[in-house]
């Protein structure tokens, strides 16, 4: 049977659709100018990602460049920007020790495989529903990781052997303390000090690029006797490298099936917060199904020309939105430039230190830490602490495959627990096209739409609010043509509320107040009201809390 037109129109890539619009000169001019913005950032961290992940800072270019343009030539988001990310560092690190680069590329190949099944399968609709608290964990588990794999570099230690657990890390550096170097430290201070003062004072510089180069010129002008790309690494290519296949067994297949999974689902995770986060920047929609199937095609790609592997990055396409990008036309010229960067100034990434790396890992690792989200989530119930702890811990001292797993299997026995009915968003207006029993129904809680202003919504929330139907709540207000002056949440059939839906709950309590609506919770339960007051959400200027549907009309008035 021929697959209906509709199923298709899912995997048409935003390009497609861009061009079909109409693009002219002038777009053409923004995006390039946005490209090469991107390009700028994405140079020096592309290759420090390389070497933090156990490689070579040339494989992180070769990523950024081939994943980055599939990703954005592909893909259903018009703002995504595709390379390596720091969530892959501490897989990326276990498999090339373990099954050395080899491995890495049969894993990613795998992965790409599985991404494209994903998404041919409409898997992009339920990757959000992975709960909040695991997310964060992990994100932070790693963000320390990466943080701690820094610390050889930016203090000079010379290691006998680097382990890669992290108990065991840390033990090697105190016994190799004695070998610090004050010059290698200077740098890495250095650098780190241009990134912040660009960051307080200058935020639109490249200040990754500004503190590598201030890095490099150092070293250059006085001779200082740091480590440098150039003396650890040699001369980096300034080719691509021809495609090329490792030999594929179906034991090594076994052997890289958890790191393969563990590689497609942070992709998939990743790319898809990265590509919500632009849509609540610019107020588009991306097509998630499209983007894991351009996520899987872009990993391939990435593995066959020598890369490791890619996802969406969340700053980089911040970054791309701020600089006035207007399509994926933007994200292909990120690529094309730093293809020329690479044929034409790769002799100069030999100077750069890795102190100066070793500063921009510990800025990537801490704008990954998400430290606020994580305080945030210590003063959510005790469910959502212990899922969020347990992940944390053990993304630490065991595997991020054992973490993820573990977290959303706390999660999902969290919510059965919670579980008390299914969950449903419905309007006060009535369904008369329905034949339904309401003789049972207490007549006081019924409003006939006539009762309502014309420009208050009242929707009703029945069930607990937990991480699987949160997200759906954000599609209520998206439906809505003219948005309402008032939004009125009636929240009396809401027994529980976990951390995934508080954060639900204020993320559209946020997009309400960017459309100029103030939301009201109604009858909100004391349980339920104990957790938002914690979370904070309740003291918004543009939420107002009322005891029943009347109060809140009358608020919604006001």
């Amino acid at each position: 049977m021929v697959p209906s037109a509709p199923y298709w129109r899912l995997y048409v890539p935003k390009l497609v659709t861009v061009l079909q619009d109409g693009y002219g000169l002038k777009r053409f001019g923004a995006d390039a100018m946005a490209g090469l913005t991107v390009a700028i950032v994405a140079l020096p961290l592309s290759m420090a990602l390389a070497i933090a992940s156990g490689t070579s800072p040339d494989r992180g270019l070769y990523t950024a460049i081939v994943a980055g343009a599939l990703i954005s030539a592909l893909g259903g988001s018009r703002f995504q920007i595709g390379g390596p990310t720091g969530a892959f560092v501490v897989v990326v690190f276990n498999v090339i020790q373990t099954h050395g680069y080899d491995g890495l590329v049969i894993a990613t190949l795998m992965a790409g495989v599985m991404l494209i099944l994903a998404g041919f399968a409409k898997f992009g609709t339920y990757v959000k529903y992975v709960p909040y608290p695991v997310v964060t964990g992990f994100t932070t588990g790693i963000a320390l990781i990466i943080f701690s794999s820094q610390v050889a570099e930016v203090l000079g230690l010379r290691l006998s052997e680097n382990p890669a657990a992290f108990v065991e890390k840390w033990i090697a550096y105190g016994r190799a303390l004695g070998t610090f170097e004050p010059a290698t430290f200077a740098i890495a201070m250095t650098s780190l000090a241009v990134i912040v003062g660009c960051r307080l004072w200058r935020p639109q510089w490249p200040m990754l690029l500004i503190a590598v180069v201030t890095g490099a010129a150092i070293v250059s002008s006085f001779g200082l006797p740091v480590a440098t790309i150039g003396s650890k690494f040699g001369a980096i290519s300034n080719t691509l490298p021809a495609p090329h296949l490792p030999e594929v067994t179906l034991s090594r297949i076994r052997g890289l099936l958890p790191s393969a999974f563990t590689i497609a689902f942070l992709a998939g995770v990743e790319s898809l917060l990265s590509a919500v986060v632009a849509d609540g920047m610019t107020g588009r929609r991306h097509r998630s199904n499209s983007e894991l199937v351009a996520q899987g095609i872009a990993n391939v790609g990435s593995a066959m020309f020598g890369g490791i592997p890619a996802t969406g990055a969340i700053a980089r396409t911040a970054t791309n939105i701020r600089a006035g990008a207007y399509s994926p036309v933007a994200g292909i010229m990120h690529a094309a430039f730093l293809l020329l960067f690479m044929l034409f100034l790769s002799p100069l990434a030999s100077f750069v230190p890795l102190a100066s790396l070793g500063a921009v890992l510990i800025v990537v690792a801490w704008n990954m830490a998400e430290l606020k989200n994580f305080r945030h989530l210590m003063k959510a119930p005790p469910g959502d602490q212990a899922v969020l702890m347990t992940t944390f811990v053990l993304t630490l001292i065991t595997d991020l495959t054992t973490a993820i797993e573990i977290g959303v299997l706390l999660a999902a026995l969290f919510f059965m627990h919670r579980m008390a009915n299914a969950f449903e968003i419905s309007t006060s207006a009535r369904v008369i096209d329905e034949d339904i029993d309401d003789f049972s129904r207490q007549r006081d809680t019924y409003e006939g739409r006539g009762d309502i202003p014309s420009d208050v919504e009242v929707f009703q929330i029945n069930g607990p609010f937990f991480f699987g139907a949160a997200n759906r709540l954000g599609d209520v207000l998206e439906r809505l043509r003219t948005p309402p002056r008032a939004f009125i949440l009636r929240m009396g059939n809401v027994p529980l509320i976990d951390a995934s839906g508080a954060a639900a709950l204020e993320k559209f309590v946020d997009d309400a107040a960017r459309r100029g609506t103030r939301t009201v919770l109604s009858n909100v339960q004391p349980e339920v009201l104990s957790v938002i007051d914690a979370l904070g959400l309740t003291a918004k200027p543009t939420v107002s809390v009322a005891k029943n549907l009347q109060k809140a009309l009358a608020t919604a008035r006001e």
